[in-house]
């Protein structure tokens, strides 16, 4: 697996002032329990045959771990309405018990710590079909325009054992990466993760596709795309760009994807070298919008600027780009790269990559216009549940991560006051964790020691709480006093005022403090919100 940071997640009262009925199944999912935590993955070889018409999946995925504690008995994760169809280790079958999504698998002796093992875990079904993907997992099923089927995959939250056999955890990604062999339909094409190794005419109607992963990935990125696709290759200094496009929008996708490689060059210059060189940088159409597919990048937008030719700031801005190919490959260095280590803190893959939006804007048009795109974004904030969701039970917070993370990120950067030690922090912060899995308290311990200064309570009330911080002003005299009014304890944050035509750098705090400055009302005092994100009241 990547390096785990482990720091206690959160603490108790977190759980009881969000408290909700969770199932066995959530707990099975969301959980590590000694089935789990006692192996750990070093490489999936996934090998299936796909038949569109009836929509099934026949196949098997080898599994290859590293026993950490001595074991007879291990968790492999596969949606109840799959077929387990045989478990085998060293020609032998294995004893199972299914309990919900999981799968737990006996081993006739203990296996001994150290030692690396492998089982055939061989399975078929009908996966579940997505009602609305990529929000809602599962299978699309849909057809071109010459009626060929067009069948994607996308699985993030609700979790990979939708479709194979897996650790279904976030915690444990393959150390050595991962195969992903698929038999289509003679005439279709498979395209997954990583490199193309090539092909073969299984001489039954099908022939297999077959890719190879180098780098650990997320489970839920491992993937596949069916079609009569069309491939265009390019090169992009030195890094391998492949699109695989249906093959009426080849020529259009020619052009359109020139986008991505001046996307290529902002976050690389803002935050490291692309992380999975070894694998390549892919865009591949999918039936549905988009999802951050590691090296294979699902894209579903139809090449059109903005989101489906809407600009979700609201500003004009967001229809200089095309929102799937800057957003859904920001996520390959935050979200794939870097990866949470339960989906509770999954505000650590978007709230960075929505803030990668206003980045991208700001390489290509300059700050005053990334400032107004990620203010833009503030219509999409609902702040009615925190952004942080619930531990152990497969449990996303808020949708909030995504606009009112981006909100944060601004804000650090102006508390931060430097723009030379922003982008240092953005990446160090990239290149430090790359290819890691961390959490929060990662995080937060990253920016304070790197800034010098205790973000804590910053980070605690936009992340813990619903409520951003509230600037409430008051007049004292000819004088004006403030305070911020948050329900994090102790909560310190600067904050920019201007008077007088004088931009003021306030640091305030929970207790009241008063600034000595004469004006004639308060409504005089304007409170700078386009570089914190936060609320003022005058009282």
């Amino acid at each position: 697996m990547k390096k785990v940071f482990f720091i206690a997640a959160f603490t108790l009262s977190f759980y009881v002032a969000n408290s909700q009925t969770f199932t066995r199944r959530d707990s099975l999912q969301g959980g590590l329990r000694p089935e789990r935590t006692n192996f750990d993955v070093q490489r999936y070889d996934l090998s299936i045959k796909v038949d569109p018409d009836k929509k099934y999946i026949s196949g098997y995925n080898n599994i290859t771990f590293k026993v950490i504690e001595n074991t007879n008995r291990i968790q492999i994760d596969l949606f109840d309405n799959m077929a387990v169809d045989s478990i085998v280790y060293n020609k032998t079958k294995l004893a199972y018990k299914r309990d919900n999504d999981a799968v737990f698998i006996n081993f006739p002796s203990a296996l001994a710590k150290g030692s690396e093992q492998q089982i055939r875990f061989y399975y078929s079904g009908n996966p579940k079909i997505a009602v609305n993907a990529p929000w809602d997992g599962g299978f699309v099923f849909a057809k071109d325009d010459k009626m060929k089927p067009w069948i994607g995959v996308a699985v993030q939250g609700t979790g990979a054992s939708l479709w194979y056999p897996v650790k279904d955890h976030q915690t444990d990604e393959p150390d050595r990466g991962a195969s992903i062999k698929v038999a289509v339909p003679n005439g279709l094409m498979n395209v997954s993760n990583g490199r193309f190794k090539g092909s073969e005419d299984l001489k039954n109607g099908y022939t297999r596709w077959d890719w190879e992963v180098t780098n650990p990935i997320n489970t839920y990125d491992i993937t596949l795309n069916i079609a009569d696709y069309a491939h265009i290759h390019d090169n992009h200094n030195g890094l391998d760009l492949d699109y695989y496009v249906l093959k009426m929008h080849e020529e259009k996708a020619k052009s359109h994807f020139e986008e991505a490689k001046q996307m290529l060059d902002c976050f690389q210059a803002k935050f490291g070298q692309y992380p999975f060189t070894e694998d390549g940088y892919k865009l591949v159409e999918t039936p549905y919008l988009g999802m951050e597919h590691q090296s294979a990048v699902a894209y579903g937008n139809r090449f059109k600027k903005g989101y489906l030719g809407n600009d979700l700031s609201g500003t004009g801005i967001g229809m200089k780009f095309d929102y799937i190919i800057v957003h859904e490959s920001g996520h390959e260095w935050f979200g794939n790269s870097i990866t949470s280590k339960d989906i509770a803190d999954m505000w650590i893959h978007e709230s960075f990559t929505t803030y990668s939006e206003a980045v991208y804007t700001e390489c290509l048009y300059g700050y005053s216009e990334a400032l107004k795109y990620v203010n833009g974004l503030k219509n999409n904030v609902e702040n009615r549940k925190p952004v942080i969701g619930i531990f152990g039970v497969n449990k996303e917070g808020s949708g909030d991560m995504y606009p009112k993370g981006a909100l944060m990120l601004n804000t650090l950067r102006h508390v931060i006051n430097d723009d030379a030690k922003w982008w240092k922090l953005i990446l160090d912060y990239a290149t430090t964790f790359k290819k890691q899995i961390i959490e929060t308290q990662d995080v937060i311990g990253f920016f304070n020691k790197e800034t010098g200064i205790n973000l804590t309570s910053v980070f605690n009330q936009y992340l813990r709480y619903k409520d951003i911080p509230e600037l409430q002003l008051r007049q004292k005299g000819k004088n004006f006093e403030y305070r911020w009014q948050t329900n994090e304890p102790d909560f310190t944050m600067p904050v920019e005022v201007i008077v007088n035509g004088k931009t003021i750098r306030l640091t305030a705090t929970n207790n009241w403090q008063t600034e000595k400055i004469v004006f004639k009302a308060l409504d005089e005092v304007k409170v700078n919100t386009e570089k914190f994100y936060i609320n003022t009241k005058n009282l």
